[in-house]
């Protein structure tokens, strides 16, 4: 009964609308983190190389003391969202950021990160829900057998795959440019453009008269 339950809400354009959105956040969270790792910058304002050693500043230190294995970690967070964000690779997307998000959970868990604790939960929470979203596709890599999902045709528009490409672009470039960012711009421009791909989906939806 709660498989069926859970199946009929799968359905439903505002769960379907709800998960492209979601997956815009967590791509769009690890772009924004992940360009100043590639760049090889430190993620703080300042050292922490003096700081206690049980610190999240010399925790920081220590992963860009590291120089290669820091860029690593920044392009494996550019990919997993970059991939998240293109929606026809979400399925692979959300396999790619699910390592990631379930280490960077357990560091903000070891270490006090204070409210940092809250997001990271979040994050790592959202990822599990994806991953459930998609089970049925997931399904083959332990041996059962594939079962094909039923989406609304608004979902199936290119506007997302758009809006993904938009938001990358947008993210990426910023984070390029500006090594000092304002996080509420970067936020605010981002929902806009999610607010203008949404109003033109359901515009081309509703012109096709579907």
């Amino acid at each position: 009964m709660i498989l069926t339950i859970i199946e009929k809400t799968k359905k439903k354009i505002w769960v379907q609308i709800f998960i492209i959105y979601t997956r815009f956040l967590l791509g769009g969270v690890f772009v924004f983190a992940s360009i100043i790792k590639i760049k090889g910058l430190r993620f703080t304002s300042e050292s922490g190389e003096g700081m206690p050693i049980n610190s999240v500043l010399h925790f920081f230190e220590t992963l860009y003391q590291s120089g290669l294995n820091w860029q690593f970690l920044g392009w494996s967070q550019l990919i997993a969202g970059f991939l998240l964000m293109t929606q026809r690779y979400a399925k692979l997307g959300t396999l790619v950021f699910f390592p990631i998000i379930l280490n960077i959970f357990f560091i903000t868990l070891s270490i006090d990160f204070h409210a940092t604790l809250i997001v990271t939960t979040l994050m790592m929470l959202a990822n599990v829900v994806l991953v459930g979203w998609h089970w049925n596709a997931y399904r083959i890599l332990i041996n059962q057998q594939f079962v094909a999902e039923e989406y609304h045709p608004l979902i199936q528009s290119k506007t997302w795959e758009i809006t993904g490409l938009v938001l990358f672009i947008f993210t990426s470039t910023y984070r390029i440019i500006y090594n000092e960012y304002d996080g509420f711009l970067w936020f605010s421009v981002s929902v806009l453009i999610g607010l203008v791909g949404f109003l033109v989906g359901l515009k081309n939806h509703r012109s096709i008269g579907v």
